[in-house]
């Protein structure tokens, strides 16, 4: 009977290191997909400034997060910081997030974007538009937008 204990107490052990390897995998996944996803909106121009939003620290790696749906589909929630608190252009800022990303990522994704709690003075009224569907693609159908949108995530050597 012993042995019996014994021998389910080491399978235990063993299944619980199984499952802490492969959190640790999918973990590692995640900091990889939120660091590609970095990567592909660092580069966005502000629509204001000559600079970039990693430049003006609109975006950093940690506004990045990434969270596993399924297999091989992932919820990516980005957090902006407008550089300062009435910025009247943080909800185009957030359309040409939501463009880049539509056009750039090469995985199935859903796309929850936010100005970061506290930072703009209309935050609630901002994230509700720049994660409303139709209203993202009304904007982009007025060309005006769509001139100042391209301007802005066209890769400089594009």
């Amino acid at each position: 009977m012993g042995t019996v204990a014994q021998f389910v107490s080491q399978l235990a052990a063993h299944l619980a290191s199984l499952s802490g390897r492969r959190t640790a995998l999918v973990s590692r996944r995640m900091e990889d997909k939120a660091l590609e996803v970095y990567d592909v909106i660092r580069t966005i121009r502000d629509p204001e400034k000559p600079q970039t939003l990693e430049e003006l620290d609109v975006v950093s790696e940690k506004s990045v997060e990434v969270q596993e749906l399924g297999e091989d589909e992932y919820l990516i929630i980005i957090k902006f910081c407008p550089t300062v608190p009435h910025c009247s252009l943080a909800t185009l800022i957030g359309l040409c997030l939501q463009v880049k990303l539509q056009r750039c990522l090469p995985f199935k994704h859903k796309l929850e974007i936010y100005i970061s709690e506290g930072t703009h003075s209309t935050e609630e009224d901002i994230n509700k538009q720049i994660n409303d569907k139709e209203r993202v693609a009304a904007a982009m159908e007025n060309p005006n937008l769509r001139e100042i949108v391209e301007s802005c995530v066209t890769e400089p050597d594009d």
